[in-house]
């Protein structure tokens, strides 16, 4: 598939700005996406807005803005970056974030098969595992979304920001836009609990930071997913659950599955009409979903969509 295709690079003010053309395997249920990510913006980072989702980036050392909306048969970026250069390092990130590759037949075809999601998968043609724009940012993400609702992880990192992001020079304060997600060194020896969080929590997230400034490739995607998962079981704080939701969003395994989390279960349960499983029968029973377990996972927690957003980071 052709990745990407830049239609201009009109003159900015301060910034370098472009549109780039974002092609994507059909179909493509932007919709979702779109729904997906507007439950768990982050406050100051990220906006759901009139159909399109925009956040703050930053890469190499730079910073800037990206929007991203609809324009079909594509999608279409808005991209505003001092450094025109990174254009393609940008646009590799959002197919990333936005799994605009992925193989919509076969899984369709995989998981089809199977009657309990054969509906799932005719309701919504084209569901994709939405990603990240930086790993570290997504694990951080996870660990605050640990046993609370989303609104509550958002509000959450949304206090993290404020307190220990970047503020963006000349930012789109008015949209929303206003802060850099901060990197692993400004959280790394910080007091993280002085946001409200239970200081065990903050100790993880201090314990994360710490790994990812001494090894930048550990959630840059250079490993694989299995070694990657390891690695991160090891700190403290992150557990399976933790482990294997970044290894689905940040890591692109389409295999990662969250087997304990509650809104799987719940979802289950109510497309069977059974009690809720255990995670262990749902985990064997996730094993005809291989190697497309994430996807099972995104179909799972939209069929019962106002309940899962409440408990799934």
């Amino acid at each position: 598939m052709k990745r990407a295709a830049i239609l201009e690079t009109p003159a900015g003010e301060g910034l370098a700005a472009c549109r780039l053309r974002l092609p994507h395997t059909h179909p493509y249920d932007w919709p979702a996406m779109l729904r997906f990510l507007a439950a768990r913006a982050i406050p100051g980072v990220e906006r759901v807005a009139d159909g399109a989702y925009a956040r703050t980036i930053a890469l190499h050392g730079a910073v800037g803005t990206v929007e991203v909306r609809a324009a079909p048969p594509h999608l279409l970026a808005t991209i505003r970056f001092p450094d025109e250069a990174a254009l393609p390092a940008i646009g590799a990130r959002l197919r990333r974030l936005l799994d605009l590759d992925a193989d919509a037949a076969a899984i369709a075809g995989a998981l089809g098969a199977d009657p309990l999601l054969a509906p799932l998968l005719a309701a919504r043609p084209g569901l994709r595992v939405p990603g990240a724009w930086d790993g570290f940012e997504l694990a951080v993400r996870a660990i605050l979304g640990q046993q609370v609702s989303v609104a509550a992880a958002s509000t959450l990192a949304g206090r993290l920001v404020a307190r220990f992001g970047t503020p963006l020079a000349g930012g789109a304060e008015g949209e929303g836009l206003a802060t850099i997600f901060p990197a692993p060194a400004a959280l790394a020896g910080a007091d993280i609990a002085a946001i409200g969080l239970p200081r065990a929590r903050a100790a993880a997230l201090a314990a994360l930071a710490s790994a990812a400034a001494s090894d930048p490739a550990l959630l840059g995607g250079d490993g694989t997913p299995t070694a990657t998962i390891a690695r991160l079981r090891e700190l403290p704080g992150i557990g399976e659950w933790t482990a294997q939701y970044v290894a689905m969003r940040a890591l692109r395994d389409a295999d990662a599955f969250p087997t304990s989390d509650l809104g799987l279960l719940r979802a289950v349960a109510a497309l069977t009409g059974a009690a809720r499983p255990s995670p262990a029968e749902l985990l064997a029973r996730a094993e005809a979903w291989r190697p497309w377990r994430a996807y099972a996972a995104l179909h799972l927690w939209m069929s019962d969509a106002a309940p899962a957003e409440r408990r799934t980071a």
